[in-house]
């Protein structure tokens, strides 16, 4: 027997179909928080109205977790953009934050970074695609390092931009720029000023190390860098895992509440670094537990727990020693970061969601990469024009050395990868033609006594290209250097003695043959052996997954180098405070009173340059003036060539330890042979104060201002004198 019911009828079943669909429509009717066309601030306003403590809390945390009941996706906020798109697999590698540095070419950091922000959308994209919300496949990157590289023992120095506070603050904003983009409505990618502020090493003591600066170093040279970011429209700066006078920089209420939030108006999220909340109780004895540390960070304004330590938000709100208001002001300036990258927007809103995967390390961009390879390699030293070796008279060339045929050099640290890594070895085969003999042999061992093979090869050849120096395994992060003796960093910047015993072998073999060292490194290295017995000395850095190619484009003269030291490369340890000193008293080009082995700025060319004409344009100052510097730069050698134009100051004389000079402008300049063109810099008067303890404020002085330009901090070719009432 059938039995019928109305539902079951077509007509029934239709209705039915209705309301169902009706229902789901209801239930999926969007919250106000997910609603394009409101403001901003008041679906931000919104979605914190909706959320539990525990919610709250957890959206504090790196690793955020979805909320499914309000539909918000889950958010791994910790990624890494160093010198390419990092950590991720495939991306384009470009040199190492210190190389790029060397280029002085702040048009080319931030096409540089635009590709960087690039490849970031089009792997977000593509992780989004699939369904995957990992570490490492968000949108926002604790990139750059802008700390001062203050001590070449350093051995994360090498994700800096040097050691002078204007080169840093110029390249960092240029990479800002161009990670961040320029949309009104969107942020491109987040980029972060870190570590704040006093943080250099040592990397064993960095969790407990309590960084005592005097008043003017602080001001002169460890802010202005994060300052100047801060004014660019950073969207986060990252705390540093150290104390700064006897307060972690992580719970310390002067540095991030009264100087970087109200003081400078700083806009974005602050984050810890990894685990520095943890600090204040396992090292520093700043509080006794997670908790205590919880609500002293929450106090300072943290808004972003990269670790464990927010869990206890809760706890600690119960116990009052926080408030819920304060969780809600965190929080809504960690949330305006979602919202600016359009992560709580359907994707399709996105200015860049049409970016695909086609554009990771495509041909476009490693180019780009081996360009600044190029730019970012400095000749220190050309007896004789040994460089640019000529290919029609080399029958047999000798490459030997621990780092030509190692990936590992090319790559520094906070890395991405790529299947295009060309090693120095590849990189000269890849140039010289059929008839040449390309022969190698490793010759040596990165570190240990070892026998020295096929230096029998020297004698034989008609160039030698020994490959030595520094790599990812001999400095670096703590922990992550795995050859270092001392956390990464290194205590003796010497070559290790058996690659200096090496050279020395190559050169009682060959002593006529053209001997051309090729050194990789992230910081200065004290050469002077090396200095003697070479014949040629080109400093690559880590130069990326074109360094290889950029490096034969330099040595058989396709490029003309153009890299320079953005670090002063010392002699020794001899005349360097303590490590662990954060004055800068005899540090840098702009305090040490020794004699460098090679000046800060210095680098070499294949061609020549002469300086003429230096003029400025003013008699009479008011604070908010600018002085016009003007000169005339020629190419008078056999070459096309770029020259790096330095200006620096003399000011009149004010603090115990004053500068001896200070960079205050650079400019690339292209020149053909023969060429000349005038170069402008205008200097902002505001921009040459000093500061003043009493005052506690900065002050321009008044007296005599001796502006000097040159190729180097050492190499002054023309100076003029301004005097400011």
């Amino acid at each position: 027997m059938k039995i019928y019911h109305p539902l079951f009828s077509k007509q029934g079943i239709t209705i039915l179909l209705f309301i169902l669909i009706g229902q789901l429509v209801f239930s999926q009717e969007p919250f106000p928080f997910q609603n394009p066309d409101l403001d901003r601030e008041q679906r931000i306003d919104d979605m914190i109205g909706r959320l539990s403590i525990d919610e709250k809390a957890s959206l504090l945390l790196y690793n955020s977790p979805a909320i499914e009941r309000l539909d918000i996706p889950a958010y791994n906020w910790w990624n890494e953009s160093l010198h390419g798109v990092a950590r991720a697999g495939k991306a384009t590698v470009f040199p190492q934050a210190i190389g790029l540095a060397a280029t002085f070419d702040e048009e080319l950091i931030f096409r540089i970074a635009t590709a960087i922000s690039d490849e970031a959308r089009a792997k977000y994209n593509a992780a989004v695609l699939k369904g995957s919300r990992q570490q490492y496949q968000g949108l926002t990157f604790w990139s750059p390092n802008i700390n001062i590289f203050r001590d070449p023992r350093w051995g994360r120095g090498q994700e800096t931009w040097g050691e002078d506070p204007v080169l840093t603050s110029t390249m960092g904003a240029a990479y800002v720029k161009g990670l961040q983009g320029n949309d009104p409505g969107y942020l491109k990618a987040a980029a972060c000023a870190k570590h704040f502020v006093v943080h250099s090493g040592p990397e064993k003591t960095r969790h407990s190390f309590n960084a005592l600066p005097n008043e003017v170093d602080f001001n002169e040279t460890y802010l202005p860098a994060f300052k100047a970011l801060v004014n660019e429209g950073v969207e986060t700066v990252m705390c540093a895992y150290n104390q700064l006078y006897g307060e972690p920089c992580c719970g310390n209420t002067m540095l991030l509440s009264d100087l970087l939030l109200k003081k400078w108006g700083f806009k974005g999220h602050i984050v810890s670094d990894c685990w520095a909340l943890t600090d204040f109780y396992n090292f520093q004895t700043t509080v006794d537990n997670a908790t205590d540390a919880a609500a002293l960070a929450v106090k300072a304004g943290v808004n972003l727990n990269c670790g464990v330590v927010y869990q206890q938000i809760p706890q600690a709100l119960e116990e009052g020693k926080i408030n819920e208001k304060e969780i809600d002001d965190l929080l809504k300036t960690l949330l305006r970061t979602r919202f600016k990258l359009g992560l709580m927007d359907a994707e399709d809103n996105s200015p860049w969601a049409k970016i695909s995967e086609d554009v990771v390390n495509c041909p476009k961009h490693r180019q780009l990469a081996r360009e600044a390879a190029a730019k970012s390699v400095v000749l220190l030293k050309n007896n004789n024009n040994t460089l640019p070796l000529n290919l029609d008279d080399l029958y047999k060339i000798y490459v030997t050395g621990p780092t030509a045929a190692d990936n590992l050099v090319l790559m520094g640290n906070y890395n991405g990868l790529s299947g295009n890594m060309v090693t120095i070895l590849e990189g000269i085969v890849n140039a010289v033609d059929a008839g040449t003999v390309v022969e190698y042999s490793q010759g040596a061992l990165l570190n240990t006594d070892s026998i020295y093979h096929g230096i029998y090869h020297a004698e034989s050849s008609d160039a030698i290209i020994a490959c030595i120096g520094n790599s990812r395994m001999l400095e670096g992060e703590e922990g992550d250097a795995m050859l270092s003796d001392h956390g990464g960093d290194r205590l003796d910047i010497r070559l290790p003695e058996n690659q200096i015993e090496f050279i020395r072998k190559l050169r009682q073999n060959a002593p006529d043959k053209p001997l051309i060292a090729v050194i990789t490194g992230g910081s200065a290295i004290a050469i002077p052996e090396i200095e003697k017995l070479a014949d040629a000395i080109l400093f690559a850095w880590y130069p990326g997954e074109q360094g290889g190619n950029a490096l034969a484009d330099i040595l058989f003269g396709l490029a003309n180098p153009s890299g320079r030291l953005p670090v002063t490369f010392y002699a020794g340890l001899d005349d360097l405070p303590a490590f662990d000193d954060y004055s800068m008293k005899n540090r840098t080009y702009k305090y040490f009173h020794g004699t460098p082995l090679y000046a800060f700025g210095h680098g070499l060319s294949y061609t020549t340059f002469e300086y003429s004409d230096m003029l400025n344009n003013k008699t009479s100052f008011g604070s908010e003036d600018e002085i016009e510097i003007k000169c005339t730069i020629k190419n008078t050698g056999i070459k096309d060539g770029d020259e790096v134009v330095q200006l620096y100051v003399t000011k009149p004389a004010f603090h115990e330890n004053d500068p001896i000079k200070s960079l205050v402008g650079f400019r690339r300049v292209s020149l053909k042979i023969g060429e000349s063109k005038e170069v402008s810099f205008l200097i902002k008067i505001k921009d040459l104060a000093v500061w003043n303890i009493k005052a506690n404020e900065f002050t321009v002085i008044p007296g005599e201002y001796i502006f000097l330009t040159g190729s180097s901090s050492s190499n002054i070719k023309l100076k003029t004198l301004i005097k400011l009432e």
